[in-house]
């Protein structure tokens, strides 16, 4: 597992998630099944049965796991051209943080921090390390701030969602009957920024903001907080 801080938070996510609707969108928690292998399986098998949301779900969990799997990149591309979504991309940026190991991302921010005060101790002890220790904190800042700029990359998907249904309607208000904007198809991913009854307000990736029944959606990351507008 290549992501065990992440595959942590979907096992325990996923037992703690106590509705019945949240127990049918997420397979049983385990080594196995919350592994990028066991995930990229579990989508595979709802592809061939002609389900798509439920498909590209577990495919962009699985990729929380394997950021770098070709497979699971192509597959989760392919299943979003059946029902005529484009492939999402992450930008430039987006593309560079995604080969590289979450593991390997946060060591790197981690040993920018010690280069940093490694550098101002040496700074301090002589003058004759005073250029050496200000490379050494340019070096780490430039660590610090590849580190950081991963995670404002990654943040966003902690409250991504993947429509299950055929059609889900966005609406103005948080109400049933309320005017619908527009209709998302199964297997477009959204984000998440508030909750309200059994509604939340989603950012689409045409850049619209709208209502969607909760029970439309399924959580990216099992079980994930949203913060309520009541």
């Amino acid at each position: 597992m290549r992501a065990p801080a992440i595959a942590l938070m979907l096992a325990v996510a996923a037992s703690a998630a106590g509705s019945s609707a949240d127990k049918a969108q997420s397979p049983p928690a385990g080594d196995t099944a919350y592994s990028a292998a066991g995930l990229y399986n579990l989508a595979n098998s709802y592809a061939r049965a002609g389900k798509p949301g439920m498909a590209v779900l577990n495919y962009k969990r699985a990729a929380l796991l394997a950021p770098n799997d070709a497979d699971i990149q192509a597959n989760l591309n392919a299943v979003r051209a059946s029902v005529h979504l484009p492939p999402q991309a992450g930008g430039r940026f987006g593309e560079i943080v995604r080969l590289a190991s979450p593991n390997a991302v946060a060591w790197i921010g981690v040993l920018g921090i010690i280069i940093i005060g490694a550098g101002l101790a040496a700074a301090r002890l002589s003058r004759r390390f005073r250029t050496l220790s200000v490379a050494a904190a340019l070096l780490g800042i430039c660590a610090l701030t590849f580190s950081t700029c991963n995670a404002l990359v990654q943040f966003p998907k902690l409250n991504e969602a993947v429509v299950i249904v055929k059609q889900t309607p966005i609406r103005v208000s948080p109400v049933p009957m309320g005017d619908a904007l527009l209709q998302l198809p199964e297997g477009e991913t959204v984000t998440i920024t508030a909750q309200h009854a059994e509604f939340v307000l989603v950012h689409t990736r045409s850049g619209r903001d709208g209502w969607a029944a909760r029970a439309d959606l399924a959580d990216v990351v099992p079980g994930r907080f949203v913060r309520s507008t009541r």
